[in-house]
């Protein structure tokens, strides 16, 4: 029997995000540094009599039915399984959709070495099917894998940051995710953020230039190994980041937060459109494991390591 099996990671966005949305990312230009991780969406596809979907851990029914639909893939069973909580801001929904059109496409015998169409498609379903408010890194970080410098205006331009052995293990090390257990609405809170910027609100569109100008000192932070200078850019992100509007921040992630940075961190701040879901903290080399231990009972720490392939692809027959 044929079976088609697609995995597509999560991501860690240090800084940028927001600002790889509609419009203020056509009128403004933005910029996003983000790092895929080894939490990973996975679809597994089979040929039924009629069209079928099976879920597990999270992963999201409507959208694999909109991408099916959209690509036009019948006479499929299809399961989903995904190793990330829900509502986590670990861009987990675009993992789906990318894990999701790359299997289909698969099924259909499509190239799937065309990045650049998974992207598109997958946000596709997403933003015109299902009406999810959201940008486009994390498509891209599903897509393409390792750390990004993305850069996005009348085009895309994808910047794959070099991460040497020694840089990877030390973001695996010093870099701790953890989860609130709290899920968030993200399309509410962008709706709303993106509503006061095209009122030009200046608090707003001056957060979100600044937190498009940290997003490229993040990424030659990246490149150069530099965590120090990653967390110190990210402690700064995070305040512009709050700053946009009120639900981004919660109890429990300034709990965490501030507990982190008693302890020493460099730098934290929620992920994703927050209001809930993961923190990340940059912690010294020489601190982590204290900051990891002041931490943990607060939340639930995920482990991690950086994903370099993206999306990947099995066919068998």
């Amino acid at each position: 029997m044929r079976t088609v099996v697609a995995r597509a990671p999560t991501r860690i966005d240090f800084g940028g995000g927001w600002t790889d949305v509609p419009p203020f990312c056509e009128e403004q230009g933005g910029r996003v540094c983000n790092l895929a991780i080894d939490r990973y969406a996975t679809v597994t596809l089979v040929a039924a009599p009629t069209t079928a979907f099976d879920v597990r851990a999270a992963a999201d029914s409507p959208l694999a039915r909109a991408a099916t639909r959209r690509l036009g893939v019948t006479g499929i069973r299809s399961t989903l399984r995904s190793d990330f909580p829900t509502g986590a801001g670990l861009g987990g929904s675009s993992a789906v959709g990318v894990a999701m059109v790359a299997a289909l496409r698969a099924w259909q015998h499509l190239a799937n070495d065309d990045l650049q169409a998974i992207v598109h498609e997958s946000r596709a379903v997403e933003i015109e099917d299902l009406g999810i408010a959201g940008g486009w890194q994390d498509h891209y970080a599903a897509a393409h894998g390792g750390a990004l410098d993305l850069t996005f205006g009348a085009s895309t331009t994808v910047r794959e940051l070099p991460l040497t052995e020694t840089t990877r293990r030390a973001i695996e090390a010093q870099c701790l995710v953890i989860y609130t257990g709290q899920s968030r609405i993200s399309g509410e809170t962008i709706t709303a953020v993106l509503d006061a910027y095209r009122r030009r609100d200046a608090a707003v569109t001056g957060a979100l230039l600044r937190m498009r100008a940290l997003a490229g000192d993040m990424a030659e932070a990246l490149a150069a190994g530099d965590l120090d200078a990653l967390g110190n850019a990210l402690q700064e992100h995070w305040q512009h980041q709050r700053a946009l509007h009120p639900a981004i921040t919660t109890d429990a992630i300034d709990t965490i937060i501030d507990t982190a940075m008693r302890e020493g961190a460099r730098g934290c701040k929620a992920l994703g459109a927050s209001g809930g879901g993961c923190v990340v903290v940059v912690a010294p080399s020489h601190q982590a494991d204290s900051i990891r231990a002041a931490i943990e009972p607060l939340g639930r720490l995920l482990p991690f390591a950086v994903d370099l392939h993206g999306v990947t692809v099995t066919d068998t027959e």
